[in-house]
């Protein structure tokens, strides 16, 4: 369920901004266990995500996301990604910009 707030705080962002950016491509499909959704914008942002609802009917359903975004940086240009995976054990990032914990 958090998840699902940040995606859409970050979705409204991207729909948001105060410039020429126009929506180039935008769908979703919604379906009681399952959803996806694309959206891609002018400014080279972009999201995707799919999810699944597994272990349904059971007391560990729950509730996978896989999923990227993407945007360009205004000053420098560069094209930052995030891809992730969303799941009973919390949020887990990866991108070539994050930095990565050492493994113990």
């Amino acid at each position: 369920m958090k998840f699902l707030i940040v995606f859409v705080a970050l979705f409204a962002l991207a729909v948001a901004r105060p410039n020429d950016v126009q929506t180039l491509k935008q769908d979703s499909d919604v379906q009681p266990d399952k959803w996806s959704s694309v959206l891609e914008t002018s400014d080279g942002t972009s999201i995707d995500q799919q999810g699944v609802i597994k272990d349904v009917g059971t007391e560990h359903e729950a509730a996978v996301v896989h999923g990227s975004f993407s945007w360009v940086d205004e000053k420098t240009g560069e094209k930052f990604t995030i891809t992730y995976v969303a799941d009973e054990n919390g949020y887990q990032p990866q991108g070539a910009h994050l930095p990565v914990a050492p493994v113990a």
